[in-house]
């Protein structure tokens, strides 16, 4: 599991301008419906994320992908004090809108195992429950 405190560590403070960060182009056979056809992102979650959209298309579990709520966005966790690691552009979260924090999630077993299979953590087996939340297990 990654903290904020891991990604301080290891890509300093949270910038839009960081060395880490890019502007990473969807290859087109990626392009996902609601997915931005580019995502602001840390040059580390490219290649997960990548696995985990080839694994959604795959599977079918694609159909289950219904907004995209983001990736990079500065700030501290929802209610808390230490940094968000969407901060570091490491997180992404989809399907916000039935899936709120403290909330029992939605998105089925395979959907999440798209994401976990691919180097992901998901916020949906936290005590604090995030069914929206997916961020890199390890950096």
């Amino acid at each position: 599991m990654v903290y904020s405190k891991d990604a301080l560590k290891k890509y300093g403070q949270p910038a839009e301008k960081n060395n880490y960060m890019i502007l990473w182009d969807v290859p087109a056979h990626l392009e996902i419906g609601v997915i931005p056809k580019r995502i602001y992102c840390n040059k580390d979650m490219v290649k997960p994320l990548e696995q985990a959209f080839t694994n959604l298309i795959k599977t079918g579990c694609v159909k289950e992908l219904k907004t995209w709520d983001g990736c990079f966005n500065i700030r501290k966790m929802r209610g808390l004090t230490s940094m968000s690691l969407h901060s570091w552009g490491i997180a992404v979260d989809m399907n916000a809108f039935e899936n709120g924090l403290n909330a029992q999630p939605k998105l089925s077993p395979s959907f999440v195992k798209c994401f976990t299979d691919a180097g992901f953590d998901w916020g949906g087996v936290w005590k604090r429950k995030d069914g929206m939340h997916f961020q890199l297990a390890k950096i």
